[in-house]
């Protein structure tokens, strides 16, 4: 079976034009158009695995300096650390912050991941409040010129800044489990305990 040179569909032997697109085939060259089709192809996937390579390499940059934030777990006990591992866990599960706090108050390590826990869920109440407040306005201000539409986009972005949050527990969560006492992104230098 030869390939279409343009579109490289299958075309029976011999055939002068392609059935699907309709180019102009080379007769007696099948085996040399084939060949060309194959190399473009390999060329073009090459290109393409390039191109996702630099998108990832991009999105790792990105994560790596958001993450970028002092780590200071060589000042804490390494069986303090193996001890307190899951009330520092517990730290990062909104309210459950209450639970180190109370349970470990002599845990430098549960300490240290229950101030950055306090810190968040107290942050996440604040723009609770806040995007209570912005999505009411937004929604009657555009509701009343008759721009609902208008109005959802832009509260749907600003629910973005909830998946954040999100992100920046999990981030928390893992350096909790791995042993690690680093501050969180963005407001892991608050200190609420001491």
């Amino acid at each position: 079976m030869a390939k279409c040179v343009s579109c490289g569909a299958e075309l029976e032997d011999g055939a002068k034009f392609c059935t699907v697109c309709g180019a102009k085939q080379e007769i007696g060259n099948t085996q040399q158009n084939a060949q060309t089709q194959s190399n473009a192809q390999t060329q073009s996937n090459t290109q393409n695995a390039s191109q996702q390579n630099s998108a990832q390499d991009s999105v790792v940059n990105a994560f790596a300096s958001f993450n970028d934030t002092p780590d200071s777990t060589a000042e804490f006990d390494p069986a303090d650390i193996e001890k307190n591992r899951v009330m520092a866990i517990l730290s990062y599960l909104s309210w459950l912050v209450l639970i180190p706090i109370f349970a470990a108050p002599n845990s430098k390590y549960a300490r240290f991941h229950a101030n950055q826990g306090l810190v968040l869920a107290i942050a996440e109440v604040i723009w609770g409040v806040a995007y209570t407040i912005i999505s009411a306005v937004v929604g009657v201000i555009f509701g009343l010129i008759g721009l609902g539409l208008l109005a959802g986009l832009i509260i749907a972005l600003l629910s973005l800044i909830s998946l954040a949050f999100f992100i920046i527990s999990i981030i928390g969560i893992v350096n909790a489990a791995n042993g690690k006492a680093k501050q969180l992104p963005l407001i892991g230098k608050f200190v609420l305990l001491k």
